[in-house]
C-alpha cells in the first residue's frame, strides 16, 4: 500500500500523505471528494462544459450544499473571469470543483488560473483528473489543488476499479473539523483514513 501511494504521488506530483487508490470507479473518487468535503449549507462554486461537471452539481445538492454553477458550452473552458464573479457572490465558498479534461467532449481546462482565484477566496480547489491523469501534466501541489481524482482505466492503462485519490493538509483538516457525519459510510475518510 505504501508503495502505491508512492507511486500515486508521483504520478499526481505531490507530498500529499492522504494519497490513495480507493475501490471503485472515478465516480466513486468524484463522490468521496464531494461528500467528504461538503456538508448541508455550503456553497460550492462548480465548473460545468460537460457531463461530469453536471454530475458534480448533482453530488453536490445531493450533500445538501448549494452549487453556483458557473457554465460554458460543450466544447469550451471555464473562462477563469466567470469562476471570479461565482466566487464573489458566494458568502463563503467551500470550493470550486472543475474537470480537468472533459471526457465528453475532450476540452482541456487551464488550472493555475482558477487554482489562485479559488486560494485566494479561501476555498478548497477539487479537480476531476480521470481523463487526463498520466496522459498530460496535473501538478497537485503547483496547481494548489486541494482535492483530486482519477480513475485506473484511462491514460493510467490499468484495469478499471480503482480511483486514485489524493487530500492536501487543508483539505484533511476540513474533513476532520465536520460538524456533521460524512453521508456516505463506504466512502467516509475519516474511517479509510
Amino acid at each position: 500500500m505504501d508503495d502505491t501511494r508512492r507511486l500515486l504521488q508521483f504520478v499526481f506530483k505531490t507530498h500529499n500523505e492522504l494519497t490513495i487508490a480507493l475501490s471503485g470507479t472515478g465516480s466513486a473518487g468524484m463522490e468521496a471528494c464531494l461528500v467528504n468535503l461538503l456538508e448541508p449549507g455550503d456553497e460550492a462554486v462548480v465548473c460545468v462544459n460537460g457531463v461530469f461537471g453536471t454530475r458534480m452539481a448533482d453530488i453536490v445538492e445531493r450533500c445538501g450544499a448549494k452549487p453556483i454553477k458557473v457554465e460554458a458550452a460543450w466544447g469550451r473552458v471555464i473562462e477563469p473571469a466567470f469562476v471570479a464573479d461565482a466566487l464573489h457572490q458566494c458568502k463563503r465558498p467551500k470550493l470550486v470543483a472543475i474537470v480537468h479534461a472533459e471526457t465528453s467532449t475532450g476540452v482541456l481546462q487551464p488550472l493555475e488560473e482558477i487554482g489562485a482565484l479559488t486560494r485566494a477566496a479561501g476555498a478548497l480547489f477539487v479537480v476531476d483528473t480521470v481523463t487526463s491523469l498520466g496522459g498530460h501534466p496535473v501538478r497537485v501541489d503547483d496547481w494548489g489543488i486541494d482535492a483530486c481524482y482519477s480513475g485506473t482505466q484511462k491514460c493510467l492503462s490499468c484495469p478499471p476499479g480503482l480511483s486514485p485519490l489524493t487530500f492536501s493538509p487543508r483539505a484533511v483538516d476540513v474533513i476532520r473539523a465536520r460538524r456533521t457525519t460524512v453521508q456516505s459510510w463506504y466512502l467516509d475518510l475519516t474511517m479509510i483514513e
